[in-house]
């Protein structure tokens, strides 16, 4: 089993191979494939690979599976005392991976 700590977008993902995993929405197109270069640390099972910031070579490949939103959250201000209220709502956008592959 090979696991990886990637960074995709700006953040840190802790991923695996052969498992879906929900990033920041992605301009890929369904079914496409991607590769990430910027690899932080490599565990398998007989070693790791601890990057100073990247492993040099290691790449973790992916396909894109979805793209959708996640479920609504409310945003909602009131000011006491003062009548003032806002509600707002907000849906995340995201695209659905899977990890295929990680490489040393």
């Amino acid at each position: 089993m090979t696991r990886a700590i990637v960074e995709i977008s700006g953040k840190q993902y802790h991923v695996e191979a052969g498992r879906y995993l929900d990033i920041d929405t992605y301009k890929a197109d369904v079914d496409t494939a991607l590769t990430f270069d910027n690899v932080n640390v490599v565990l398998t099972d007989k070693d790791s690979h601890i990057g100073a910031p990247y492993v040099k070579g290691a790449k973790v490949t992916a396909k894109v599976l979805a793209h959708g939103k996640q479920k609504k959250i409310i945003v909602y201000k009131m000011r006491p005392k003062k009548g003032t209220r806002t509600k707002q709502g907000h849906r995340q956008g995201y695209t659905r991976i899977l990890v295929e592959s990680i490489t040393v």
